[in-house]
Protein backbone atom coordinates (compact mmCIF):
# COMPACT_ATOMS: atom_id res chain seq x y z
CA UNK A 1 0.00 0.00 0.00
CA UNK A 2 2.79 2.79 0.66
CA UNK A 3 3.81 2.41 -2.73
CA UNK A 4 -0.03 3.32 -3.90
CA UNK A 5 0.81 6.69 -1.97
CA UNK A 6 4.47 7.17 -3.11
CA UNK A 7 3.68 6.45 -6.88
CA UNK A 8 0.93 9.16 -6.69
CA UNK A 9 2.81 11.89 -4.43
CA UNK A 10 5.50 11.16 -6.99
CA UNK A 11 3.04 11.91 -10.14
CA UNK A 12 1.50 14.91 -8.06
CA UNK A 13 4.84 16.50 -8.24
CA UNK A 14 5.61 15.64 -11.70
CA UNK A 15 2.13 17.24 -12.90
CA UNK A 16 3.41 20.45 -10.47
CA UNK A 17 6.26 20.80 -12.74
CA UNK A 18 4.86 19.68 -15.86
CA UNK A 19 2.40 23.15 -15.31
CA UNK A 20 5.51 25.26 -14.60
CA UNK A 21 4.39 25.46 -10.70
CA UNK A 22 6.98 26.58 -8.74
CA UNK A 23 8.21 23.57 -6.80
CA UNK A 24 10.20 24.51 -3.12
CA UNK A 25 12.53 21.61 -1.94
CA UNK A 26 13.56 22.36 1.47
CA UNK A 27 16.14 19.78 3.40
CA UNK A 28 15.39 19.48 6.71
CA UNK A 29 17.81 17.89 9.24
CA UNK A 30 16.62 18.81 12.92
CA UNK A 31 12.82 19.93 14.70
CA UNK A 32 10.97 20.35 11.09
CA UNK A 33 11.40 16.06 9.78
CA UNK A 34 9.06 14.03 10.79
CA UNK A 35 7.81 12.77 13.79
CA UNK A 36 9.80 15.96 15.43
CA UNK A 37 8.52 19.08 17.33
CA UNK A 38 7.92 21.12 14.59
CA UNK A 39 6.93 18.84 11.76
CA UNK A 40 3.01 18.96 11.69
CA UNK A 41 3.18 22.67 12.17
CA UNK A 42 5.22 23.91 9.34
CA UNK A 43 5.92 20.90 6.79
CA UNK A 44 2.72 18.81 6.77
CA UNK A 45 1.02 19.03 3.16
CA UNK A 46 4.05 18.07 1.20
CA UNK A 47 3.85 16.69 -2.06
CA UNK A 48 7.12 14.92 -1.70
CA UNK A 49 9.77 13.32 0.95
CA UNK A 50 13.03 11.32 0.35
CA UNK A 51 15.81 10.73 2.88
CA UNK A 52 19.10 12.70 1.72
CA UNK A 53 22.71 13.45 3.07
CA UNK A 54 23.92 17.33 3.70
CA UNK A 55 27.28 18.09 3.68
CA UNK A 56 28.34 19.11 6.66
CA UNK A 57 28.55 19.19 10.66
CA UNK A 58 26.05 18.64 12.94
CA UNK A 59 25.99 21.25 16.17
CA UNK A 60 23.56 21.71 19.13
CA UNK A 61 22.20 25.03 19.96
CA UNK A 62 20.60 23.59 22.92
CA UNK A 63 19.76 19.64 23.86
CA UNK A 64 17.10 20.04 21.58
CA UNK A 65 17.64 22.47 18.69
CA UNK A 66 20.18 21.25 15.82
CA UNK A 67 22.39 23.92 14.02
CA UNK A 68 24.04 22.78 10.64
CA UNK A 69 27.90 24.26 9.70
CA UNK A 70 28.10 24.07 6.34
CA UNK A 71 31.42 25.37 4.16
CA UNK A 72 31.34 28.26 2.26
CA UNK A 73 32.26 26.70 -0.95
CA UNK A 74 29.29 24.74 -1.22
CA UNK A 75 26.38 27.17 -1.15
CA UNK A 76 25.02 27.89 -4.02
CA UNK A 77 22.44 31.12 -2.96
CA UNK A 78 21.48 32.58 -0.14
CA UNK A 79 17.39 33.15 0.66
CA UNK A 80 15.64 36.42 0.07
CA UNK A 81 12.87 37.89 1.33
CA UNK A 82 11.24 36.82 -2.09
CA UNK A 83 10.09 33.31 -2.05
CA UNK A 84 9.49 32.96 -5.71
CA UNK A 85 12.90 34.60 -6.81
CA UNK A 86 14.21 31.62 -4.42
CA UNK A 87 12.13 29.09 -6.11
CA UNK A 88 13.29 30.40 -9.53
CA UNK A 89 16.84 30.60 -8.47
CA UNK A 90 16.60 26.65 -7.20
CA UNK A 91 14.57 25.96 -10.30
CA UNK A 92 17.42 27.34 -12.51
CA UNK A 93 20.43 25.14 -10.39
CA UNK A 94 18.18 22.32 -11.23
CA UNK A 95 18.31 22.67 -14.56
CA UNK A 96 22.14 23.38 -14.84
CA UNK A 97 22.77 19.80 -12.72
CA UNK A 98 19.80 18.48 -15.20
CA UNK A 99 21.59 19.91 -18.44
CA UNK A 100 25.41 19.52 -17.78
CA UNK A 101 25.42 16.48 -15.16
CA UNK A 102 27.77 19.03 -13.22
CA UNK A 103 26.97 21.31 -10.35
CA UNK A 104 30.15 23.12 -8.95
CA UNK A 105 30.78 22.08 -5.29
CA UNK A 106 29.87 18.31 -5.02
CA UNK A 107 32.96 17.27 -5.99
CA UNK A 108 33.95 19.45 -3.13
CA UNK A 109 31.54 17.61 -1.25
CA UNK A 110 32.63 14.22 -2.41
CA UNK A 111 36.63 14.76 -1.82
CA UNK A 112 36.14 16.22 1.77
CA UNK A 113 32.90 14.26 3.21
CA UNK A 114 35.54 12.51 5.54
CA UNK A 115 36.02 16.09 6.72
CA UNK A 116 33.49 18.37 6.74
CA UNK A 117 30.72 15.04 7.47
CA UNK A 118 27.47 14.08 5.62
CA UNK A 119 24.36 15.15 7.82
CA UNK A 120 21.01 12.56 7.63
CA UNK A 121 18.05 14.68 6.16
CA UNK A 122 15.25 14.31 4.85
CA UNK A 123 13.93 16.60 1.38
CA UNK A 124 10.54 17.95 1.20
CA UNK A 125 9.03 19.16 -1.80
CA UNK A 126 6.11 21.83 -1.12
CA UNK A 127 3.77 23.68 -3.96
CA UNK A 128 3.46 26.76 -1.89
CA UNK A 129 6.73 28.39 -1.82
CA UNK A 130 5.26 31.80 -0.83
CA UNK A 131 3.38 30.73 1.98
CA UNK A 132 5.76 28.30 3.09
CA UNK A 133 8.87 30.55 3.07
CA UNK A 134 7.95 32.83 5.62
CA UNK A 135 7.11 30.99 8.12
CA UNK A 136 9.64 28.85 8.60
CA UNK A 137 12.31 31.84 7.98
CA UNK A 138 10.45 33.32 10.95
CA UNK A 139 10.66 29.78 13.01
CA UNK A 140 14.20 29.69 11.84
CA UNK A 141 15.24 33.16 12.68
CA UNK A 142 15.95 34.07 9.25
CA UNK A 143 15.82 37.53 8.08
CA UNK A 144 17.41 38.33 4.83
CA UNK A 145 19.80 40.65 5.11
CA UNK A 146 19.70 40.97 8.77
CA UNK A 147 21.20 39.56 12.26
CA UNK A 148 20.08 36.21 12.16
CA UNK A 149 19.36 32.82 14.24
CA UNK A 150 19.40 30.48 11.23
CA UNK A 151 20.29 31.47 7.67
CA UNK A 152 18.65 30.12 4.72
CA UNK A 153 20.82 28.55 1.91
CA UNK A 154 21.02 26.82 -1.25
CA UNK A 155 23.05 23.81 -1.32
CA UNK A 156 23.25 20.61 -3.00
CA UNK A 157 22.63 17.17 -1.50
CA UNK A 158 22.90 13.56 -2.05
CA UNK A 159 19.57 11.84 -2.72
CA UNK A 160 18.97 8.01 -1.73
CA UNK A 161 19.37 7.11 -5.08
CA UNK A 162 22.64 8.81 -5.68
CA UNK A 163 21.14 11.60 -7.51
CA UNK A 164 22.08 15.66 -6.61
CA UNK A 165 19.67 17.76 -5.87
CA UNK A 166 19.84 21.60 -5.12
CA UNK A 167 17.41 22.79 -2.37
CA UNK A 168 17.18 25.10 0.13
CA UNK A 169 18.36 24.48 3.92
CA UNK A 170 18.72 26.62 7.37
CA UNK A 171 22.24 26.43 8.20
CA UNK A 172 24.35 28.30 10.27
CA UNK A 173 25.37 31.80 10.03
CA UNK A 174 28.69 32.90 8.88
Amino acid sequence: MENHWEDQREAAVKQQHDEGRPLLRLACYGTLRRGHANHERFCSGYLDVQPVEIPGILRWLSPTIPILEVPESLILAVGTADPLADVATQARWAQRIERDGYLCGVEDFLATRGHVGAVAGEVFVFDDPEVRIPGIDLLEGFRPGGSSLYRRVLMAVRMESGGVLPTWIYAAPV
